[in-house]
């Protein structure tokens, strides 16, 4: 349901759509990694809502400010500020 609007988000933003098969990890290798990250905080199955906000919060800052090996040991951090910094080339 969240993806329904891909085709429009495709055409809007240049940025094709890809959609990985069910029961295939590999084609989700980013979204398999972070999974892996995060249950060494939250084992699978775990209750997020028995864990405070504060916890949470303080585990999303430990995450994002790990370097990571699949970015040039940068952390998604200093990605994300850098590519939040940087001026748009062609502006729409």
């Amino acid at each position: 349901v969240e993806m329904a609007w891909h085709e429009e988000l495709t055409e809007a933003t240049g940025v094709p759509i890809y959609f990985a098969e069910r029961s295939s990890p590999w084609q989700r290798g980013a979204n398999e990694n972070f999974n892996g990250l995060a249950r060494q905080y939250f084992p699978k199955g775990t209750n997020l809502a028995l864990h405070s906000s504060k916890h949470v919060d303080h585990v999303v800052l430990e995450l994002n400010d790990r370097p990571r090996k699949t970015l040039g040991y940068d952390t998604p951090s200093e990605r994300f500020n850098a590519e939040r910094d940087t001026p748009e080339v062609n502006p729409r």
